[in-house]
């Protein structure tokens, strides 16, 4: 058995080491919102974070993950008010929507780093989130309007 808290629920999953995070999140825990993309960490689809982290959970072996705590996009606290989410309605970011949970995920890693990141910082970190139609022009609007609400919050 391999322990590990995912939103804030320990959970027991009788599963090989060797079974990558994704496929305990959604398979075993019902958890949806990571999604399976590539399988090969390359477009960012699955990404939630590790103890406050960015990670690819298609390529984290829930080994690796036994003991850590798991946030997926269902685990935010105050969904509602996170203000990633608040700057994604308002510039309306996704289009299809497939690889919005694991850009959302990214962005909020990213503004936990870096308060007010400049459109380089966004592009370098937010670059291995893969978005097939190309809203990122909106993403990164949303990222500097998010950054501007977390410091007003301040």
């Amino acid at each position: 058995m391999i322990e590990l808290t995912v939103n804030g629920t320990r959970h027991r999953v009788d599963v090989v080491p060797e079974m990558p995070l994704l496929w305990v999140l959604r398979d075993e825990l019902g958890i949806t919102s990571p999604k399976y993309g590539c399988g090969v960490a390359q477009c960012g689809t699955c990404t939630v974070q590790i103890d406050g982290m960015a990670v690819r959970s298609c390529q984290a072996h829930i080994g690796e993950v036994a003991g850590k705590s798991v946030v997926t996009l269902e685990g935010l606290e105050k969904k509602e008010q996170n203000p990633v989410i608040q700057a994604w309605i308002e510039h309306q970011v996704p289009q299809c929507g497939y690889c919005q949970t694991g850009q959302i995920m990214q962005a909020i890693s990213l503004l936990d780093l870096i308060s007010n990141p400049t459109d380089d910082e966004i592009n370098q970190v937010m670059s291995g989130n893969l978005c097939r139609c190309g809203t990122y022009p909106r993403i990164r609007a949303a990222i500097h309007a998010a950054a501007a609400k977390k410091m007003a919050e301040k």
